[in-house]
């Protein structure tokens, strides 16, 4: 297994888990902008959650083993964690091991809905016992003026959600 690069610590090599986390539990950041653009508050649904992180996935373009996903979840439940956010996907009819388990013991279960396809408005991971969130696009634009090398100014979207 290739782990340039890795952090040998629950942080990620690719920053997903880590942004995941702070969409979660992240404080309120002052001033936070796009280039510029929508600048605002920024912070975490829930930023007095505390977090525990378990690791599954380590190197770039690794998937995590059954076995690796049924022994963080053991390892969360044993813990005491109240919710379990998983954003693996594998597609729809891929049961993760020890989900339903966690669920029996009061730990609800959220995963990513996935972004894959195979079709557009297609969701992974829809055990009828876990909760499955997906994202959209919003309905803000960010217009900005472009400055043509013939000084023609037109105005265009600089930033799009997906």
């Amino acid at each position: 297994m290739d782990l340039k690069g890795e952090y040998m610590s629950p942080r990620d090599f690719n920053g997903h888990g880590t942004h995941v986390a702070s969409t979660i539990a992240g404080g309120e950041v002052q001033g936070v902008s796009y280039g510029g653009l929508a600048t605002g508050t920024a912070r975490g649904g829930a930023p007095r959650a505390r977090l525990a992180i378990y690791k599954v996935l380590w190197g770039p373009n690794t998937a995590a083993s059954d076995t690796d996903i049924l022994a963080a979840i053991d390892d969360a439940i044993q813990d005491g964690v109240d919710v379990l956010s998983l954003s693996l996907g594998r597609g729809a009819r891929h049961e993760f091991p020890g989900t339903l388990h966690a669920v029996l013991r009061g730990i609800s279960v959220v995963f990513s809905a996935g972004n894959d396809g195979p079709a557009p408005q297609t969701v992974t991971n829809v055990m009828p016992w876990v909760t499955t969130v997906a994202a959209s696009t919003m309905d803000r634009a960010f217009p900005t003026l472009i400055s043509l090398g013939n000084k023609e100014k037109l105005v265009g979207k600089s930033f799009m959600f997906y």
